[in-house]
């Protein structure tokens, strides 16, 4: 007897006792009074089994056919036998023509005894975090790339920081792409508006971490990585920076663009916004109206804000160590600098220097935390992004086909990770040793001994 017909036999034998009514009966156990009266006379007649369910033990009427199961399960062990279970439905819908559904097909890939392709994980465990209580504390970052302007203009990737702890939108910024460039961008804004903030929140993307499996020697003892460089820009600032494990976890952010995709697209809609440069034009008065409307007071009135260095924006941008050439020059990609001579005429040539490309454009050499020389910015049009270095080149270069960087935006193991496996290498049989011939000098020997076993060797 299941756990909902346990409950009626009490109440029938106070029905029958007529301590109750049938009315309250039809109340207690949410049917009607007509059912009441029918489960009354079966109780009656046949006792506390009168009241099971008249189809227990039968089989449904919606079972699969005999010779359908037979059908399915000789497919699943011979011409679908390496399917997943979706795929395996898909075929046998579409190619085998049979109405049949994955749940279905998973019962009786089951009842094979064949186990699943892929391992079913069950669903994590997940905590709600408490916002924090001062303003400044926690920063989310993100990007969003959508139709901002619609047909009217380019795809852009919107650049947004919110604070955690009041929901304010802290800055904005449209690029084409998410980048380097535009993160960086953000993290100018912060500290020019707010100031350094504690720490940020943000996904695994590639531009905060290390996502590479590549480790040199001087890593390995050290036992970590190197940051990438917006994480040294983080260093030098003394920020931190928490890698978000799901898109669920950064939810404040994630909520935001839902509501820019809205509200900000109507807005460029309707002023007629058609290029990037007039849309991050609209932004500071877009972002001071949605505050105005939406943020709401920390819990701790007392913000976490620090001030930022004086050298600013020396610390925003892209780190390279170079040893300077014998002509005095320090390279980067295509772009040169000529260091000017030091002290009574020295020369560089030799010396390990720190070569900053910053975020405006501008090369910077710096020795032991002063600097040597300066090259202005290209133009307007510079993009900050990071130059790979002759080895990393060469050992892309050298890297197997087929082989995909694993990892991703959330981590390398885990649904949102995708990877392909290289094909296993051909081993090659091993050429058989060639053997010397009689004429050939390693058989020559320079004594008689020598010359005699060399007449009788058989060979």
């Amino acid at each position: 007897m299941s756990q909902k017909e346990a409950p009626r036999i009490g109440l029938l034998k106070a029905l029958v006792a007529r301590r109750v009514t049938g009315r309250e009966v039809a109340l207690a156990l949410d049917v009607t009074v007509r059912q009441v009266w029918r489960l009354k006379r079966r109780f009656e007649s046949a006792g506390a089994e009168g009241l099971l369910h008249r189809s227990r033990g039968r089989p449904s009427l919606r079972r699969l056919a005999a010779r359908l199961r037979q059908r399915v399960s000789q497919l699943l062990t011979t011409t679908y036998r390496d399917f997943n279970d979706c795929h395996a439905t898909e075929k046998l819908q579409e190619v085998e023509g049979l109405a049949i559904s994955r749940p279905t097909v998973r019962r009786l890939r089951q009842a094979l005894g064949r186990p699943a392709k892929r391992r079913r994980r069950p669903r994590q465990y997940r905590a709600r975090r408490e916002p924090r209580t001062r303003m400044g504390a926690l920063v989310q970052l993100d990007a969003s790339p959508f139709a901002w302007l619609e047909a009217r203009g380019p795809v852009m990737s919107l650049h947004g920081a919110i604070d955690d702890a009041t929901g304010t939108v802290l800055a904005l910024h449209f690029r084409p792409t998410e980048d380097l460039h535009g993160y960086t961008t953000l993290l100018r804004a912060l500290a020019t508006d707010y100031g350094l903030p504690l720490a940020l929140y943000g996904d695994r993307l590639n531009v905060f971490l290390r996502n590479d499996r590549h480790w040199t020697l001087g890593e390995q003892l050290r036992g970590t990585q190197d940051p990438t460089h917006f994480g040294r820009m983080l260093q030098s600032l003394g920020v931190g920076f928490i890698p978000a494990g799901s898109p669920q976890a950064k939810g404040r952010i994630e909520r935001l663009w839902q509501t820019l995709q809205d509200r900000l697209v109507s807005e460029l809609r309707l002023q007629g916004i058609t290029t990037p440069e007039a849309a991050n034009a609209v932004l500071p008065a877009f972002r001071a109206d949605h505050n105005r409307r939406f943020a709401r007071p920390p819990a701790r009135p007392q913000p976490a804000w620090r001030p930022p260095p004086r050298e600013l924006p020396l610390l925003l941008g892209c780190r390279y160590a170079r040893r300077v050439a014998a002509d005095n020059t320090v390279r980067l990609g295509l772009r040169g600098l000529q260091l000017p001579p030091g002290p009574r005429r020295r020369s560089w040539a030799g010396l390990r220097v720190e070569l900053r490309e910053l975020l405006d454009g501008r090369l910077v050499v710096l020795h032991e935390a002063h600097v040597l020389a300066t090259q202005p910015s290209p133009g307007a049009a510079f993009v900050l992004r990071p130059h790979r270095g002759q080895r990393a080149v060469t050992r892309r270069a050298r890297a197997p086909q087929g082989r995909a960087a694993t990892g991703g935006r959330y981590g390398g193991s885990g649904r949102n990770s995708t990877f392909s496996r290289s094909a296993p290498p051909t081993h090659k049989t091993p050429r058989p040793l060639a053997r010397p011939t009689r004429a050939h000098p390693w058989r020559k020997g320079f004594s008689r001994h020598s010359h005699e076993l060399y007449r009788t060797w058989p060979g």
